[in-house]
């Protein structure tokens, strides 16, 4: 089941509370609230309350997290949070066995006889996803792709007959769990040509509806880098510009991100420089930061990032310069 390829709108990051070792989305002051992100979140929401699982897959940068963050708000329900880790096991979405507990009862009501009986059971812990599945939390699996897929499959029979099966190890005895009915699950994930992702075994994926993201439009990436960094709007057109140009130039396709449109808008607000060709500060920032995503094209052997971003901040800042003159 696969939603269709839709472009996403990476928002502002909410703010994250945490109670009772559960985290309560909340917007920020600054969370960028558009039409399409109203758009994405009711057919999320809609996903959801049917019944199915929904998993925001596409590239690093595009808003995965915060819209998965944004939806588990609108359910209003606590949120536990789980990041994808390649040493995870079963057990440490579940439980396991912590150690051991050992009692001893000493019984001399006679006092001639004395009775010892010593009494030692093991200690179970249930780890975040037995917790979510038993008071009906909404999970949120960041990054799940990045656990390996044996690791996962506690989550099969969970998805599908809303049934977790516990070791019997556990302290209640019990060697299954009913998912409680407001359990809902949200998962993330790059794509499987990132570092250290894992392919998910098509089980897992056949139990989740996918909507694919992509980088947002560029209406959404000014306001966003404006809300974040407090640039003026026209400062953030110019950068945005630079950094859409250069994004077919990188190592790949997806880079630069917004997250490098807020980075260079936050140094340039702090220092008080300007989007402009004639600013020092503002060409140096761009060479700075950008870099890591041009690093790797080269020339006879030579790296030409700082001539790939001159030429794109010169022609960006041209451009812009032109049109305010218009």
């Amino acid at each position: 089941m696969n939603g269709q390829v839709i472009s996403s709108a990476p928002t502002e990051p909410i703010r994250v509370r945490i109670a009772n070792d559960n985290v309560v989305p909340e917007p920020s002051d600054d969370f960028v609230l558009t039409p399409h992100i109203e758009e994405i979140t009711a057919r999320a929401l809609c996903y959801l309350q049917v019944g199915y699982p929904v998993h925001f897959a596409g590239p690093a940068g595009t808003g995965k997290t915060t819209l998965a963050l944004h939806v588990a708000s609108r359910l209003g329900r606590p949120v536990v949070l789980m990041h994808g880790d390649d040493e995870f096991g079963s057990s440490d979405l579940v439980g396991r066995d912590t150690g051991y507990r050992r009692s001893r009862v000493v019984d001399n009501f006679i006092h001639s006889v004395m009775k010892t009986q010593e009494e030692m059971k093991t200690l179970w812990v249930d780890n975040r996803l037995t917790t979510a599945c038993q008071n009906g939390y909404t999970l949120i699996y960041d990054e799940f792709n990045r656990s390996r897929p044996e690791a996962n499959n506690a989550l099969l029979s969970i998805l599908s007959e809303r049934i977790l099966n516990l070791p019997s190890l556990r302290a209640s005895g019990q060697g299954y769990l009913a998912v409680h009915p407001g359990f809902h699950a949200i998962f993330t994930s790059n794509p499987e040509e990132y570092a250290g992702t894992h392919r998910t075994q098509d089980a897992l994926m056949d139990r989740l509806i996918t909507i694919h993201m992509d980088h947002c439009d560029r209406e959404t990436e000014v306001r966003i880098t404006t809300a974040k960094s407090g640039v003026a709007k026209r400062d953030a057109e110019t950068i945005v510009d630079i950094v859409r140009e250069l994004r077919g130039i990188g190592t790949s396709n997806h880079r630069p991100t917004i997250r490098t449109c807020i980075a260079i808008a936050k140094v340039l607000a702090h220092c008080q420089g300007r989007a402009l060709e004639s600013d020092p500060l503002f060409r140096s920032v761009c060479r700075d930061i950008l870099s890591m995503d041009t690093a790797k094209v080269t020339h006879g052997g030579q790296a030409v990032m700082s001539e790939v971003v001159n030429e794109v901040v010169v022609r960006i800042c041209s451009s812009q310069a032109k049109r305010g003159r218009a």
